[in-house]
């Protein structure tokens, strides 16, 4: 049975078995309509004195029947066809409305929010002696065309009042292929190269957040996406005292970053915070269109950035506990995807498999990282026997830790002005003077995966096994970058994610890198807020024989009870 959609109270049977009727219809594939089926949808319309949209493919078949205006009867998200920016979606609806107006923005709201090929508002005559007149255009008074349009700054355009005689005799291929060309070289003009993702960036602003932090936060997520290979269309804000349980922000937002997606012809949506899995699924069914959050953009680029099989291990662990409980209705989202940010790793296959062979692999997985987590302890501790001390670099993601590590110790560490270059610790021995007693000494310094804000839990337990490279290490070396607008947020950041860690890490030194990118004003406050750290430029080898000595005095300090080792002959 046809099923009729929309408010269907108070509709008598026959009224619904004339609504089902309407699918056996079927429209030239060249035409809008036709004079004979505007005015029978007009004549059923006006017998149940309410409005009816009708949806055709391009082939003329009516699909979807339903009573109430185009936004009240439109297709759900998921179900509609994607074909890209460049396109349509193949779709046109029909429909009446009961007074003589232009078309309401909530129609053609629906219409962008569909993609829809056209929009046809038929008016019906407002006095009941001409709606039963019928013949001719009885019961259509005047009509109305809606299109999306191919320029930016204009979402729609609207025909002013047509007769049906005048829209009848559209050709609606020519319409909509004309369309779609305009479309294509908008598409063209403004496309990114190679297959990058078109990302909105959704920031919502609590009350538990200051300016400062949320606007700090948005240009995280942006750095982040862009690290991640993705291209940021637009920002959109809103400031809500909390967040909404199933939606993240209200209602309202959600349709605007729909409509805005539709516009812009993104392809993927990402929020400056993590979602649960029922926020994610109801987002994508509303939107339809993939959703992601902080947690799995991060995952992404250490996908893409992990080299070695220990770094490949943790990322997959890290993946599939995160994708775990978000399985259960991602699977024909999941079935869509053609590659892109939060598809690299572990794989569509195995995030669609059954849970338990998911959960099979998780404990796989964990029981490497616990031989991985092993090995590692038993190199630190031949290290400890040989009396090496070990300084960890440890500081928020791109604050500079592996250029300095080249260039205090002329190793090979990749770099670059990228979030999470780097993912697995990279050990090298540095000479350094112990300035009391004038001797030279051997230290292993160690670059560490950095930090950031409100580091995803899942990270934190999948790279256990590299992050006690920080908890063993002798001393550490904070290092921050003061060129960043967000310096003094990231030292509480990094200082919070080390005050958690199961083993306190042994004493730090603080060190300020990128000193040669930095006006004076931001020099002079970093100094007055700490008065015993270090200024330094890596890149620019800036103060690094100050950095040296006051390395040495920092071992010296942290392995007191091991001063005889300074003092062998053989390091002299």
């Amino acid at each position: 049975m046809e099923t009729i959609y929309g408010n269907l109270q108070g509709l008598k049977s026959s009224q619904i078995k004339q609504l089902q009727r309407l699918y056996h219809q079927r429209l030239p594939g060249d035409r809008l309509t036709t004079a004979e089926f505007a005015q029978r949808l007009g004549a059923i319309s006006t017998e149940i004195d309410e409005p009816v949209s009708v949806y055709a493919n391009r082939r003329g078949q009516i699909f979807r029947v339903g009573v109430g205006t185009p936004r009240q009867t439109q297709i759900p998200p998921l179900e509609i066809p994607r074909y890209g920016a460049q396109r349509l979606s193949g779709i046109r609806c029909i429909s009446t409305q009961l007074e003589p107006e232009s078309p309401s923005a909530a129609a053609l709201t629906a219409m962008a929010l569909q993609r829809l090929d056209a929009l046809v508002i038929l008016t019906l005559t407002g006095e009941g002696f001409e709606r039963r007149g019928g013949g001719g255009s009885g019961y259509i008074k005047e009509t109305h065309l809606g299109q999306l349009s191919p320029h930016p700054e204009v979402i729609w355009t609207v025909s002013p009042a047509l007769s049906l005689d005048f829209l009848v005799n559209q050709d609606f291929l020519e319409l909509v292929n004309g369309l779609e060309s305009d479309f294509e070289r908008q598409y063209v003009s403004q496309q990114v190269e190679g297959k990058s993702d078109r990302v909105l960036v959704v920031g919502l602003h609590t009350d538990n957040l200051t300016s400062i932090r949320f606007a700090d936060g948005l240009a995280e997520i942006s750095r982040l996406i862009e690290t991640a290979g993705g291209k940021v269309l637009q920002t959109i804000k809103q400031k809500r005292h909390r967040i909404h349980p199933q939606t993240v922000v209200g209602d309202g937002k959600v349709e605007e970053i729909a409509l805005a997606a539709q516009t812009l012809g993104a392809n993927l949506i990402v929020f400056d915070r993590d979602l649960s899995p029922s926020q994610v699924r109801n987002l994508e069914t509303r939107i339809g269109i993939r959703i992601l959050d902080r947690t799995e953009v991060i995952l992404d680029i250490f996908a893409q950035r992990a080299q070695s099989s220990a770094g490949k291990l943790q990322v997959e662990l890290a993946q599939l506990e995160y994708m775990m409980p978000r399985l259960a209705g991602r699977g024909q989202a999941m079935s869509r995807l053609g590659g892109g940010i939060g598809t690299r790793g572990p794989g569509e296959t195995k995030l669609e498999t059954e849970r338990r062979t998911i959960q099979k692999r998780i404990s796989h997985l964990q029981q490497q990282v616990n031989q991985l987590q092993a090995h590692r302890s038993r190199l630190r501790q031949q290290r400890q026997h040989r009396e090496v001390p070990s300084i960890a670099i440890v500081g928020y993601t791109n604050a500079g830790k592996s250029t300095l590590l080249n260039v205090l110790t002329n190793a090979e560490v990749y770099t670059a002005d990228q979030l999470f270059a780097t993912l697995d610790p990279t050990t090298r021995r540095l000479q350094i003077t112990d300035p009391a007693t004038a001797k030279m000494f051997s230290v292993l310094l160690t670059d560490t995966v950095g930090f950031i804000h409100e580091l995803p839990p899942p990270l934190v337990d999948a790279f256990r096994a590299t992050l006690e490279e920080v908890t063993e290490a002798d001393a550490l070396l904070h290092l921050v970058d003061l060129s960043h607008p967000a310096w003094e947020s990231q030292i509480r950041s990094v200082m919070s994610i080390l005050s958690e860690m199961a083993i306190a890490p042994g004493p730090a030194l603080i060190a300020f890198n990128k000193v040669d990118l930095v006006d004076p004003d931001t020099l002079n406050l970093a100094q007055e807020e700490f008065p015993q750290a270090l200024f330094i430029s890596a890149q620019e080898r800036l103060g690094l024989e100050t950095l040296r000595q006051r390395l040495a005095q920092l071992v010296v300090y942290a392995t007191s009870p091991r001063q005889n080792y300074l003092n062998q002959p053989h390091l002299n």
